[in-house]
């Protein structure tokens, strides 16, 4: 059974916009802190942004005023809005519980920026 599972990616043009969700319905959600992550074609996998259970957020420098990361407890989803996308946010996203053992990993969904 999957733990994480991501929806919410495509294809869009420079400037456009993306929300990726992702449902953790076997989690004790609310205890973690979640975050987002990117893998770009022959580049290692980033942290995009992460919130805490407090809803403390970071961000990745080269996604702020541009991303936002919330979540909801009560749906065990958490959620990254992407405005004014650029071609270099192309990625696989992933999703991830940060636990102190390594935590769960989704499989990703794909964000495509392209004119």
């Amino acid at each position: 059974q999957e733990q994480l599972v991501e929806s919410g990616g495509g294809s869009v043009q420079p400037g456009g916009s993306l929300r990726l969700s992702c449902a953790a319905p076997g989690l004790a959600f609310s205890m973690y802190t979640m975050g987002w992550y990117r893998q770009a074609p022959g580049k290692q996998r980033e942290l995009v942004a992460f919130i805490a259970p407090n809803r403390t957020t970071t961000y990745l420098d080269s996604v702020k005023g541009r991303f936002t990361i919330s979540r909801d407890n009560a749906w065990k989803t958490v959620f990254l809005q992407m405005n004014n996308l650029k071609p270099e946010d192309t990625a696989v996203y992933y999703c991830h519980q940060e636990a102190s053992w390594g935590g769960y990993w989704g499989r990703g969904t794909q964000v495509t920026v392209s004119s």
